[in-house]
Protein backbone atom coordinates (compact mmCIF):
# COMPACT_ATOMS: atom_id res chain seq x y z
CA UNK A 1 0.00 0.00 0.00
CA UNK A 2 1.40 3.34 -0.57
CA UNK A 3 0.61 5.80 2.17
CA UNK A 4 0.94 9.90 1.38
CA UNK A 5 2.22 11.19 4.53
CA UNK A 6 2.44 14.99 5.68
CA UNK A 7 3.31 17.29 8.62
CA UNK A 8 4.21 20.63 9.38
CA UNK A 9 3.82 22.65 6.04
CA UNK A 10 1.04 22.80 3.19
CA UNK A 11 2.47 21.54 0.35
CA UNK A 12 1.62 22.94 -2.95
CA UNK A 13 2.07 19.74 -4.44
CA UNK A 14 -0.92 18.60 -2.67
CA UNK A 15 -2.93 21.24 -1.78
CA UNK A 16 -3.39 21.27 -5.94
CA UNK A 17 -6.42 20.73 -8.01
CA UNK A 18 -3.69 17.63 -10.03
CA UNK A 19 -3.94 15.70 -6.02
CA UNK A 20 -6.76 13.34 -7.71
CA UNK A 21 -4.11 12.07 -10.53
CA UNK A 22 -0.73 12.94 -8.99
CA UNK A 23 -1.67 10.93 -5.59
CA UNK A 24 -4.08 8.24 -7.62
CA UNK A 25 -2.30 5.10 -6.10
CA UNK A 26 -2.32 6.59 -2.64
CA UNK A 27 -4.76 3.85 -0.46
CA UNK A 28 -4.18 5.92 3.11
CA UNK A 29 -3.08 9.22 4.59
CA UNK A 30 -1.41 9.85 7.31
CA UNK A 31 -0.74 13.37 9.40
CA UNK A 32 2.25 14.17 11.70
CA UNK A 33 1.24 16.91 13.05
CA UNK A 34 1.07 21.09 12.63
CA UNK A 35 -1.34 21.06 9.57
CA UNK A 36 -4.57 22.80 10.15
CA UNK A 37 -7.33 20.73 9.73
CA UNK A 38 -8.95 21.64 6.56
CA UNK A 39 -6.04 20.96 4.37
CA UNK A 40 -6.37 17.59 5.83
CA UNK A 41 -10.45 17.27 5.08
CA UNK A 42 -9.26 18.51 1.32
CA UNK A 43 -6.70 15.25 1.73
CA UNK A 44 -9.64 13.11 2.53
CA UNK A 45 -12.23 15.06 0.26
CA UNK A 46 -9.88 14.61 -2.87
CA UNK A 47 -8.31 11.22 -2.24
CA UNK A 48 -11.43 9.74 -1.04
CA UNK A 49 -8.98 7.34 1.66
CA UNK A 50 -8.76 7.31 5.58
CA UNK A 51 -6.49 9.86 6.91
CA UNK A 52 -5.36 9.45 10.77
CA UNK A 53 -3.82 12.18 12.63
CA UNK A 54 -1.99 13.39 16.04
CA UNK A 55 -1.66 16.71 16.51
CA UNK A 56 2.04 18.52 17.06
CA UNK A 57 2.58 21.58 19.32
CA UNK A 58 0.87 23.90 16.55
CA UNK A 59 -2.39 24.06 15.31
CA UNK A 60 -4.49 22.69 17.96
CA UNK A 61 -7.66 24.69 17.76
CA UNK A 62 -9.38 21.48 17.75
CA UNK A 63 -7.07 19.61 20.37
CA UNK A 64 -9.21 19.63 23.08
CA UNK A 65 -12.77 18.28 20.81
CA UNK A 66 -10.39 15.54 19.96
CA UNK A 67 -8.45 14.53 23.16
CA UNK A 68 -11.94 14.99 25.41
CA UNK A 69 -13.11 12.15 23.46
CA UNK A 70 -16.17 13.86 21.45
CA UNK A 71 -15.04 13.53 18.33
CA UNK A 72 -17.62 10.87 16.95
CA UNK A 73 -19.77 10.60 19.88
CA UNK A 74 -23.62 10.15 20.08
CA UNK A 75 -24.09 13.67 20.84
CA UNK A 76 -21.58 15.07 17.75
CA UNK A 77 -23.12 15.13 15.15
CA UNK A 78 -26.21 16.98 16.94
CA UNK A 79 -23.74 19.66 17.88
CA UNK A 80 -22.44 20.37 14.34
CA UNK A 81 -26.05 20.34 13.23
CA UNK A 82 -26.95 23.66 15.68
CA UNK A 83 -23.72 24.98 14.38
CA UNK A 84 -22.12 24.35 18.07
CA UNK A 85 -18.99 23.42 16.91
CA UNK A 86 -17.25 24.39 12.92
CA UNK A 87 -15.19 21.23 13.93
CA UNK A 88 -13.36 19.12 10.91
CA UNK A 89 -14.90 15.78 9.56
CA UNK A 90 -13.80 12.33 8.28
CA UNK A 91 -10.22 12.74 9.85
CA UNK A 92 -9.29 9.41 12.58
CA UNK A 93 -7.16 10.77 15.55
CA UNK A 94 -4.76 8.56 16.31
CA UNK A 95 -3.09 10.20 19.20
CA UNK A 96 -3.17 7.77 22.36
CA UNK A 97 -4.78 5.26 20.22
CA UNK A 98 -4.12 1.99 18.44
CA UNK A 99 -5.71 1.96 15.02
CA UNK A 100 -6.55 -0.31 12.45
CA UNK A 101 -6.91 0.12 8.85
CA UNK A 102 -6.94 -2.33 6.63
CA UNK A 103 -3.69 -5.16 7.43
CA UNK A 104 -2.30 -2.70 9.14
CA UNK A 105 -1.76 -1.40 12.81
CA UNK A 106 -1.08 1.96 13.86
CA UNK A 107 -0.84 3.83 16.92
CA UNK A 108 -0.55 7.46 17.58
CA UNK A 109 1.58 9.56 19.85
CA UNK A 110 1.67 13.55 19.09
CA UNK A 111 3.09 16.27 20.99
CA UNK A 112 6.73 17.39 21.06
CA UNK A 113 9.09 18.14 24.05
CA UNK A 114 7.64 19.98 26.65
CA UNK A 115 9.40 23.69 26.47
CA UNK A 116 6.62 26.06 27.21
CA UNK A 117 4.18 24.55 29.49
CA UNK A 118 1.64 24.77 26.19
CA UNK A 119 -1.00 22.36 24.64
CA UNK A 120 0.91 19.01 23.93
CA UNK A 121 4.21 19.07 24.78
CA UNK A 122 5.64 16.26 27.38
CA UNK A 123 8.25 15.72 29.63
CA UNK A 124 10.05 12.09 28.88
CA UNK A 125 8.76 10.83 31.76
CA UNK A 126 4.76 11.25 30.86
CA UNK A 127 5.58 10.32 27.50
CA UNK A 128 7.01 7.23 28.71
CA UNK A 129 3.52 6.93 31.07
CA UNK A 130 1.67 7.33 27.49
CA UNK A 131 3.04 4.66 26.22
CA UNK A 132 2.60 2.29 29.38
CA UNK A 133 -1.08 2.90 29.09
CA UNK A 134 -1.58 1.85 25.71
CA UNK A 135 0.56 -1.78 26.72
CA UNK A 136 -3.09 -3.98 27.27
CA UNK A 137 -3.66 -2.67 23.17
CA UNK A 138 -0.43 -3.50 22.33
CA UNK A 139 -0.31 -7.09 23.80
CA UNK A 140 -3.66 -7.62 22.50
CA UNK A 141 -2.56 -6.94 19.36
CA UNK A 142 0.20 -9.19 19.71
CA UNK A 143 -1.86 -12.06 20.94
CA UNK A 144 -4.43 -11.16 18.03
CA UNK A 145 -2.38 -10.34 15.19
CA UNK A 146 0.92 -11.73 16.32
CA UNK A 147 2.69 -8.04 16.02
CA UNK A 148 2.16 -5.22 18.25
CA UNK A 149 2.15 -2.41 15.38
CA UNK A 150 3.32 -1.33 12.23
CA UNK A 151 3.03 2.01 12.42
CA UNK A 152 4.46 4.56 15.03
CA UNK A 153 3.20 7.99 13.99
CA UNK A 154 4.72 10.91 16.28
CA UNK A 155 5.21 14.51 15.96
CA UNK A 156 8.91 13.99 17.04
CA UNK A 157 11.65 12.93 16.59
CA UNK A 158 13.18 10.00 18.46
CA UNK A 159 16.16 11.34 20.63
CA UNK A 160 19.35 11.44 18.68
CA UNK A 161 17.56 10.43 15.75
CA UNK A 162 17.12 13.32 13.13
CA UNK A 163 16.38 15.03 16.31
CA UNK A 164 18.24 19.17 16.64
CA UNK A 165 18.97 20.23 19.94
CA UNK A 166 17.22 22.87 21.13
CA UNK A 167 14.52 21.79 23.96
CA UNK A 168 11.71 22.35 21.90
CA UNK A 169 12.87 19.99 18.88
CA UNK A 170 14.45 17.48 21.09
CA UNK A 171 13.36 13.68 20.38
CA UNK A 172 12.36 11.31 23.18
CA UNK A 173 14.06 8.42 24.80
CA UNK A 174 10.98 7.01 24.71
CA UNK A 175 10.33 6.07 21.30
CA UNK A 176 13.89 4.44 21.07
CA UNK A 177 12.56 1.77 24.20
CA UNK A 178 9.31 1.46 22.17
CA UNK A 179 11.21 0.28 18.92
CA UNK A 180 13.63 -1.88 20.79
CA UNK A 181 10.72 -3.57 22.62
CA UNK A 182 7.92 -3.45 20.33
CA UNK A 183 10.12 -3.42 16.82
CA UNK A 184 7.38 -1.27 14.40
CA UNK A 185 8.30 -1.71 10.82
CA UNK A 186 7.96 2.39 10.40
CA UNK A 187 8.20 5.27 12.81
CA UNK A 188 6.79 8.49 11.05
CA UNK A 189 7.16 11.81 12.31
CA UNK A 190 7.57 15.21 11.74
CA UNK A 191 8.18 18.15 13.43
CA UNK A 192 12.00 18.90 11.88
CA UNK A 193 11.69 21.48 9.39
CA UNK A 194 13.99 20.09 6.16
CA UNK A 195 14.57 23.32 4.93
CA UNK A 196 17.47 21.36 2.61
CA UNK A 197 14.86 18.66 0.96
CA UNK A 198 17.68 17.05 -0.17
CA UNK A 199 18.99 16.05 3.40
CA UNK A 200 18.51 12.65 5.03
CA UNK A 201 15.26 11.88 6.37
CA UNK A 202 15.01 8.13 6.60
CA UNK A 203 17.32 6.24 9.29
CA UNK A 204 17.39 3.17 10.47
CA UNK A 205 16.76 1.90 14.07
CA UNK A 206 16.83 -1.76 15.17
CA UNK A 207 14.06 -3.51 13.14
CA UNK A 208 12.20 0.14 12.48
CA UNK A 209 12.27 2.44 9.50
CA UNK A 210 12.34 6.12 10.91
CA UNK A 211 10.85 8.88 8.25
CA UNK A 212 10.40 12.24 8.55
CA UNK A 213 7.80 13.05 6.98
CA UNK A 214 8.02 17.07 6.70
CA UNK A 215 6.10 18.56 3.99
CA UNK A 216 5.25 15.37 2.37
CA UNK A 217 6.49 11.69 1.66
CA UNK A 218 5.52 8.93 -0.05
CA UNK A 219 5.84 5.63 2.05
CA UNK A 220 5.46 2.38 0.16
CA UNK A 221 4.64 -0.44 2.65
CA UNK A 222 5.46 -3.36 -0.14
CA UNK A 223 9.06 -1.55 -0.29
CA UNK A 224 11.41 -2.61 2.46
CA UNK A 225 13.89 0.19 2.93
CA UNK A 226 17.13 -0.48 4.72
CA UNK A 227 19.99 2.61 5.77
CA UNK A 228 22.73 2.71 7.86
CA UNK A 229 21.82 4.60 11.21
CA UNK A 230 24.90 5.67 11.98
CA UNK A 231 25.92 6.40 8.29
CA UNK A 232 22.81 9.23 8.38
CA UNK A 233 23.27 10.04 12.56
CA UNK A 234 26.86 11.61 10.89
CA UNK A 235 24.52 13.65 8.10
CA UNK A 236 21.87 15.25 10.53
Amino acid sequence: MKILCVADMIDPLVYSDQIKTRYADVGLALSAGDLPMDYLEFIVSSLNVPLHFVFGNHNLDEYDYYISGRAGSSNDMMERQRGEHNFSSGLIHAGNHLRREGQLLIMGLGGSMRYNKSENQYTEFQMYWRIIKLLPHLFWNKLIHKRYVDILLTHAAPAGIGDLSDPCHKGFKAFLWFMEKFKPKYLLHGHIHLYDMSAPRVHKYCETTIINVYSHYIVDTDTTITVNIEENKNNV
